[in-house]
């Protein structure tokens, strides 16, 4: 047997141009798990089952030079996986996930993010490309092709590492099993690496599949059964009829208080902090997934926290939701509007404001590009909040005696938050690192278009029943935080958490609280501002006037923030277990079968 391995591996790797492929490509592959853990965790590159089942990768890549004898195939698709795998180092950057199966088919959605995405190249990435290039030339230096009879020596090898592969996942109980046992705060990076793109892309199918069953409807039963209840609160203020929710692209919480310079980064909503009737919670932990902002607006309308893998939005587009603005309009009659200075395709919004209940939406021909910020040059926040309040004021949203859910989504501070200098409110006279002044300028720019926002909406007539709730909705920083923080200049000023506010203005309940909570937190919390103490669903997440409340958040990294209480361990993998929840009732479009029943 011994000798048969030694005759197999020579015909094989006796062969330059077979031995220089394979070289370049498990050390391709190689490369991109170090390039990997160099944005998460190393932990990695210290199991066995990431060299397995590479080596079974590399040997089932090598077919195009074995069965065709080309090299210029075998360098074509070599340069193929370098945009694959260099794709998915940028989107990492970003989300903390390989890219999902069902993003792969929206690729033109990336022309409306390419600042972003190009935000997200390292120069490293580079490598990549180089190395093909470097295998390439070998392989040119090589004039002539052999006559070679090494297939079944190569086929041998290729199903040895494959069994070996599909062996230790199958002890695992599958791809979904092995995949979903790494789903925890220190493991859950190492997925992409381990099993390599296709074993991600593979699980993700797989899911996409499967059945809802008895066993699935009992498990999400007993989480809730167990979850903290909801419970009404007694408000002395009269109920609010309108509710106006502001997503602040990016808008992080430590920038609001501070100064720079002698100037206040966020005077505007500094003034509204002030207010006795303001609810201000800033140690908001994110909780976005793969979907980014229109993972903010599920949680926030719909109470439910991300899918495990990709994005709700694209996933399941004719999925069932209970949400805030159905619940407004069930008990307030309210008409609901979505302002966004997107094209309602980004994100799937505009299906997803169909599916949450808008009446009305207004993207971005609905506005005058009078001027633009970003690069496809959408609305800047300043003329987006000062058109809306012209069709405020005449009637064209928001008509006279109506009730309305109004949601505004903002744009400006999206990455790499570069503001046109003509835009610019303050200006910097430090040395600080780059994105971190132009995030202060930018922010100072979102606050004084909510500055705008705010001021109108006191001289309406219906302020008094009416909420302003003004949110992040998430973090911005990324990768760069950790750089920024550790400078001079940012030390101390950059939060080294990624945490985002929770403002409710004229609230009828005013509290300031730095207790850590969630984003899926707000939509109960909401629900009890709004007195929609009977609309059914009360979401995953636990309102901040919660008597059993469990005093900690769990980020979609699965990091974990507590606050003065004592927490169990229970208690936190409870909250842990919310996400396994979360994602079931939404892959399985759990309250559309419930309605079957």
């Amino acid at each position: 047997m011994r000798n048969c391995i030694k005759t197999a591996a020579a015909q094989l790797f006796g062969n330059h141009i077979v031995r220089t492929a394979f070289y370049g490509l498990f050390a391709k592959f190689l490369l991109f798990d170090f390039l990997w853990c160099v944005q998460t965790t190393f932990t990695s590159l210290s199991k066995p089952a990431l060299y397995i089942n590479t080596l079974a990768v590399t040997f089932l890549l090598l077919f195009p030079l074995i069965a065709l004898k080309k090299k210029n195939i075998q360098v074509a698709l070599m340069l193929l996986l370098d945009a694959l795998l260099i794709a998915n180092l940028m989107y990492n950057r970003t989300y903390n996930a390989p890219i999902p199966l069902d993003s792969y088919a929206l690729a033109s959605n990336l022309s409306d993010f390419s600042a972003s995405v190009i935000d997200q190249m390292r120069w490293y990435d580079t490598f990549l490309p180089l190395e093909t290039l470097f295998v390439g030339y070998c392989l040119w230096k090589e004039k002539r092709m052999q006559k070679w009879k090494i297939f079944k020596s190569y086929a041998a090898f290729t199903l040895f590492f494959l069994s070996i592969s599909m062996g230790i996942v199958w002890a695992k109980g599958g791809i979904v099993h092995a995949v979903e046992r790494l789903q925890n705060k220190n493991d859950y990076t190492c997925v992409t690496p381990i099993y390599t793109i296709a074993g991600y892309l593979t699980y993700d199918a797989i899911r996409s599949t499967a059945q809802y069953t008895p066993e699935i409807r009992q498990e999400i039963n007993e989480w809730m059964h167990k979850h903290p209840k909801y419970t009404s609160i007694q408000l002395e203020k009269h109920q609010k009829k309108n509710l106006i929710i502001v997503f602040c692209e990016s808008l992080e919480s430590w920038v609001i208080g501070k100064s720079i310079e002698g100037k206040p980064i966020t005077p505007y909503l500094n003034k509204a902090l002030k207010d006795p009737s303001t609810l201000y919670a800033p140690h908001v932990l994110t909780q976005v997934r793969g979907g980014r902002s229109i993972d903010a607006q599920l949680m926030l309308n719909a109470g439910l926290l991300p899918v495990k893998c990709g994005c709700y939005a694209f996933k399941y587009p004719n999925n069932t939701f209970f949400t805030l603005a159905k619940a407004m309009k069930q008990q307030n009659h309210t008409t609901n509007y979505l302002l966004t200075v997107d094209r309602p395709i980004i994100w799937n919004q505009g299906n997803v404001a169909r599916l949450f209940g808008f009446d009305k939406i207004y993207a971005k021909k609905d506005w005058k590009a009078t001027q633009t910020t970003g690069p496809k040059k959408n609305l800047a926040d300043v003329p987006f909040i000062e058109q809306a309040i012209e069709k405020m004021r005449h009637g064209e949203i928001w008509k006279r005696g109506e009730h309305v859910f109004l949601q505004m989504v903002t744009y400006s501070g999206h990455s790499p938050f570069i503001l046109p200098d003509q835009l610019k409110r303050i200006h910097l006279k430090g040395n600080y690192p780059e994105k971190m002044a132009d995030y202060i300028i930018t922010a100072n720019y979102t606050d004084f278009a909510l500055g705008k926002l705010l001021a109108y909406l006191k001289t309406r007539p219906d302020y008094s029943e009416t909420m302003v709730v003004i949110v992040g909705d998430h973090e911005g920083l990324a990768s760069d935080r950790a750089a920024i923080c550790a400078s001079k200049e940012g030390k101390g000023m950059v939060s080294e958490k990624q945490f985002v506010p929770f403002i409710v203005i004229n609230s009828p309940k005013a509290m300031h609280t730095t207790l850590p909570i969630g984003q899926i937190d707000i939509y109960p919390t909401l629900l009890n501002l709004l007195q929609l103490d009977d609309y059914p669903w009360k979401g995953v997440g636990q309102s901040l006037f919660s008597k059993k409340r469990i005093d900690a958040a769990v980020g979609s990294s699965f990091d974990i923030e507590v606050g003065q209480k004592n927490i169990t361990k229970t208690q936190i993998n409870h909250l842990k277990k919310a996400y396994d929840i979360s994602d079931l009732i939404l892959s399985y479009d759990v309250f559309a079968q419930s309605a079957k029943q």
